[in-house]
């Protein structure tokens, strides 16, 4: 089961933050198709968010195709996101370097700048674009506009 946290300050929507949570326990193996999510009341006790925020966040997930909501019974994940399970050697790797940026005196955002520069780098050339190149065209030529005379006259 996921335990979401609401970060008020953050500047994302509440649901988007809930997708974006339940998507990460997805990737990480934390969720696993067939799993049941919170309840949209269990959700709203645990957070203090609007009702509806968790209906939305849900819908969005079911349009995505990640979880399906059965009558009477819940929402239940119906696939997984990823292959990076929580007990990952790559994840020990990756805690002790993020321990030893921290130690080296890096802030959070300065780890998260160096972590996505370097994802950027990595992972760019390996994904396809996200929408189609269209060629552009050269501006057209500008040709100095004159004033032309009306053929009756000024037209205001």
């Amino acid at each position: 089961m996921v335990d979401y946290r609401i970060d008020r300050r953050s500047g994302v929507a509440t649901y988007v933050q809930i997708v974006q949570q339940t998507k990460q326990a997805l990737r990480l193996g934390e969720l696993v198709p067939g799993d049941k999510l919170p309840t949209a009341r269990e959700v709203v006790e645990a957070t203090a968010v609007n009702p509806n925020t968790v209906l939305k966040a849900y819908r969005e997930l079911e349009r995505e195709g990640l979880v399906e909501a059965r009558r009477g019974l819940g929402t239940f994940v119906r696939r997984s996101l990823g292959a990076a399970p929580a007990d990952s050697p790559l994840r020990a790797e990756l805690e002790d370097w993020a321990a030893r940026a921290r130690e080296s005196g890096l802030e959070r955002e300065d780890v998260a700048a160096l972590f996505t520069d370097v994802l950027a780098k990595h992972f760019q050339a390996h994904q396809a674009p996200q929408t189609p190149q269209v060629p552009q065209l050269p501006p057209a030529p500008q040709t100095p506009r004159t004033h032309q005379a009306h053929p009756q006259g000024d037209p205001s």
